[in-house]
């Protein structure tokens, strides 16, 4: 499965000396990834490749409270992308779990 999507980049300040970047899978997309039969990994993660931009990477998507998962952006590819807190992130998911 391969979804596409664009997304607020959203900061989560898990410890007082880290903080971690994401943007949120849409609620619909969400819904469809979660509908795929697939083999139960830690903290219910799914295995992906991402693409923003030119830069692509293997990673996992996480589901959160509200339902969504969401899509960690390491440093390396928010430098890449010149992704900053409160902008877009346009997301090229492929679900390699399932």
């Amino acid at each position: 499965m391969i979804v596409e999507f664009e997304g607020d980049v959203f900061r989560w300040d898990a410890r007082e000396d880290s903080a971690w970047f994401f943007t949120a899978v849409p609620p619909e997309l969400s819904d469809a990834i979660r509908e795929i039969p697939r083999p139960h990994r830690g903290f219910g993660s799914v295995r992906v490749r991402a693409r923003v931009g030119s830069t692509q990477w293997a990673t996992s998507i996480f589901p959160s409270s509200d339902g969504t998962y969401v899509l960690p952006l390491k440093k390396a590819v928010r430098d890449a992308e010149q992704l900053v807190e409160g902008g877009i992130a346009v997301v090229r998911l492929e679900v390699l779990d399932g």
